[in-house]
Parts: structure tokens; sequence; C-alpha cells
């Protein structure tokens, strides 16, 4: 999954994207550079990142959903909690809705989600948009993030989704310490018993500096600790992987993929 940000500030590429023009451009570039979905995101949840409102991030996504119709053969996921964004963007061309809530911030997401039939990524996370990563440790670990994924998995197949069409993410970073992020990545066969496909999203998070003894060289180039979580994550179980260096990491999963087959 190639991530396409459409913000003035995400943590790792802010504003590069923001005119709709280069958006469809990098779109275009991330899948032919090996990407096999697309992630366009209009707010970023950073740590100390606001809340923008409903239509400014509309007036982010909505063109560049609009404008890639026809010109990509892989899906479009939109990264949004707000159902009035998926739902105008699914009707624009999107297939993927990826909530960093898992439903949570917007009770209607479930239902927008099931009227289009699309997939559906649901992330865990804590707490409200505001205090995303201002959380107290787990109490429970791995085995907190695991159930109460399956509180929001349950609850999107009361609502009507396929377990197909589902996706669940232990969203590494979002209220999590390093070590706990870390613990997470080294136990993630223990999210099989969802019998979902799990997505990771580590690309150039902070946690990897926090564990990288050199900082100063994880902080200038983030790609080789990203890459070793990637590597790890598909050794673990992982399915999907969502990433910024889509060129670099597609190399290396072709790789990996082969070693292990």
């Amino acid at each position: 999954m190639g991530i396409l940000n459409v913000t003035p500030d995400s943590f790792s590429d802010g504003g590069e994207y923001s005119d709709p023009a280069k958006a469809v451009t990098r779109a275009l570039e991330i899948e032919a550079q090996g990407a096999d979905i697309l992630d366009v995101g209009g707010e970023s949840s950073r740590p100390g990142s606001a809340p923008i409102s409903e239509g400014e991030e509309l007036r982010r996504v909505l063109p560049v959903v609009e404008a890639l119709g026809g010109k990509l053969r892989i899906p479009i996921s939109i990264d949004t909690y707000r159902s009035e964004i998926a739902r105008r963007c699914l009707a624009a061309g999107a297939q993927v809705v990826n909530d960093i809530s898992a439903f949570r911030f917007d009770p209607g997401m479930a239902s927008v989600v099931r009227e289009h039939t699309a997939g559906a990524v649901l992330m865990h996370s804590r707490g409200s948009r505001e205090e995303l990563h201002m959380q107290p440790p787990l109490a429970h670990g791995l085995e907190q993030v695991v159930e109460e994924l399956g509180c929001a998995l349950q609850s999107a197949l009361s609502a009507g989704i396929a377990r197909s069409a589902i996706v669940v993410d232990p969203g590494i970073g979002f209220g999590k310490r390093a070590e706990e992020s870390v613990s997470v990545l080294r136990n993630l066969k223990a999210f099989s018993t969802l019998e979902c496909a799990v997505l990771v999203g580590t690309s150039r998070k902070s946690f990897i500096r926090r564990v990288t003894r050199s900082e100063s060289s994880a902080a200038s180039n983030p790609l080789w600790g990203t890459a070793a979580t990637v590597a790890a994550s598909v050794v673990g179980g992982a399915h999907i992987v969502r990433v910024h260096d889509v060129q670099e990491m597609r190399a290396l999963l072709d790789v990996l993929d082969a070693i292990i087959e």
C-alpha cells in the first residue's frame, strides 16, 4: 500500500503533494513503482496534529480521487475516519476505507462501507482524535490490542460488512510506546485469531528512531529502519504493508517473497 498524503503537515512529506496535479502525478508514480493499493489521506494524524474540518478534508482529497478515475489499475483507499468523506470518495471511485479509529469516531462509517460494498481497514487506536498520542501505557499489552481489535471487528461484522472485506491493523505508534510497538511487531501471529488479513504501517515512524542506537542516522535516513520493520512484518504474518518508499520496499518484498515462498 503506497501512501499519498495530500496534506500540508504530515510528519514525513507534508505539503509535497497538496497540489492536486502533483498528487495525481505522484499517484501514477506510486503505481508504476509497484504498489498494489494507493492510500490517499487528507488529514495528518501525526503526534501534535490537530483535526481539520470536514469541508477542508473533502477539498483536499476529493479532487485527487476524481482525477484518478480511469487512470489507475490499482484500487484507491481513502484514509479517513469521517463517513461523509468516505461516502463521497467511494462514489468517486475509491474502493477501500482506511479508518484510524476502526469506526469509533463516526458511527455512520460502517453503513457507508456496507452500502458501497467497500473494503475496510480497521486500525487499533485509543482515545479521542485529539488524544490519540497521549494515552497511558497499555494495561495488558499485546492481549489488549488483539481484544480491542476483535471488538471492532465484531461490530463491523454485525453491521453487515463481510469478513473477507475487512483488514485489521494493530496501529503501530498509535497510543503505544516504542517498546509496545516492537512487542506488537514481534507477535503479529497473535492477530491470526481474528481471521482477517493484517495490515502493518511502520513507515518512517518515530518508534524506529527510538530503538535505533544512533538517533542522528535514523532521523536523517529512516529508510533502513523502515525496511527492517517491513521485512519483520511480512515474516511475522502481515499481508499488507503501508509505506512511503514504494520502489525500495517493492524490491525488498519481491526478494523476501522469493526466499520465503
